[in-house]
């Protein structure tokens, strides 16, 4: 590091825990945001200002109005522009010395496969579970380790997936895939601000502290936030032996 880069990230390097090795793991890192809306938007901010190196934004959609409630990474003057160049944007005037790569897509097939191959880490910021699914599987072929976040109404939910970890469990352990599951979306039942900024929040520090190689990560572990009663509890998981997607079996094996 620099002298400007010693200064900058001065509070990270008095951390004992990180100091100045595991802030240039964080420099020298690429992470891939999926989604730049209400969890992208707090996840790519503290990624960025805290300095990792590359940073590629996916979203294929543009800014609405309606985002602006929540999606902090968007302006007024915004409106109509896309989500992944107005998100460069802002994280550009927030550190200009990280490489903010911004794709105008919804990565899918080959694209997503590609993409997460290449990232350190993957955050899924997305609002959906057609996407979550994809990302899961790709990160496991590739084995790279990705934070997942979620959040609706009132409540949110935050783990890690490592794949360096022989047992750690896949998002399809936790949620299988063709099981019922609620498919809320925001524009319906609506969705709390600051939940979305307390969620992404948590998504950038496992994040940052995975890239560091620092403190315990929420691996085998889904925190569960309600910011109406402002609890938190933790519910842990395991390996499915028989998953279809991390434990190499088909589903009928």
């Amino acid at each position: 590091m620099d002298d400007s880069q010693l200064c900058r990230y001065s509070r990270h390097i008095l951390l004992d825990e990180l100091g100045i090795a595991g802030q240039e793991r964080i420099l020298q890192s690429h992470a891939l945001v999926i989604g730049a809306g209400g969890l992208g938007s707090p996840a790519a901010l503290y990624l960025a200002s805290a300095g990792v190196g590359t940073l590629t934004l996916a979203d294929g959609d543009t800014v609405d109005a309606t985002n602006l409630q929540r999606q902090i990474l968007h302006t007024e003057a915004r409106v109509g522009q896309a989500k992944a160049a107005s998100g460069a944007q802002s994280l550009g005037e927030v550190n200009a010395a990280v490489r903010v790569v911004p794709l105008h897509e919804r990565l899918a097939g080959e694209a997503l496969e590609a993409r997460v191959a290449a990232a350190d880490v993957v955050l899924d910021c997305s609002d959906n579970f057609t996407t979550r699914y994809a990302i899961n599987r790709a990160c496991v072929r590739s084995r790279t380790p990705f934070v997942s976040g979620a959040a609706i109404r009132f409540g949110g939910q935050v783990s890690v997936f490592n794949f360096s970890h022989p047992d750690s469990p896949c998002y399809h352990c936790l949620f299988p895939d063709g099981q019922p599951v609620s498919e809320d979306r925001c524009s319906v039942t609506g969705v709390f601000a600051p939940l979305t900024g307390i969620v992404g929040s948590l998504q950038a520090a496992e994040a940052l502290k995975l890239l560091a190689g620092i403190g315990t990560l929420l691996i085998g572990r889904l925190l569960l936030v309600d910011v109406l009663s402002q609890t938190f509890r933790t519910v842990t998981f395991g390996k499915d032996p028989a998953c279809s997607v991390c434990s190499g079996k088909t589903p009928n094996a």
